[in-house]
């Protein structure tokens, strides 16, 4: 059950480094650091979109319109950490 808790951990993690990767390039984008028109700038762009849209889409259709301001990657890393104290919290349950 140990096993469980590690790869739980990790994949916690990952999700973590991608939210973190998206915004972060979210904002070089909108501050022309970053180029669209690149190939290799635009493929990470539209994979990381694709692989964090269903975790923010959810997220998006629950909070209100913030004229411009997407909260939703915000909401997803608090939830992914309070996912982790949970875990933490509950780590003797897995050994």
């Amino acid at each position: 059950m140990q096993s469980l808790f590690q790869i739980l951990m990790l994949l916690l993690d990952v999700a973590w480094f991608f939210i973190i990767a998206h915004v972060i390039m979210s904002w070089l984008i909108n501050f022309q650091v970053l180029n669209l028109r690149q190939q290799f700038v635009a493929q990470i762009w539209y994979g990381l979109n694709r692989l964090l849209e269903p975790l923010y889409g959810p997220v998006r259709r629950i909070l209100p319109q913030m004229g411009g301001i997407d909260l939703a990657p915000l909401v997803v890393l608090i939830g992914v950490y309070a996912l982790r104290i949970v875990l933490v919290n509950n780590a003797a349950a897995f050994y």
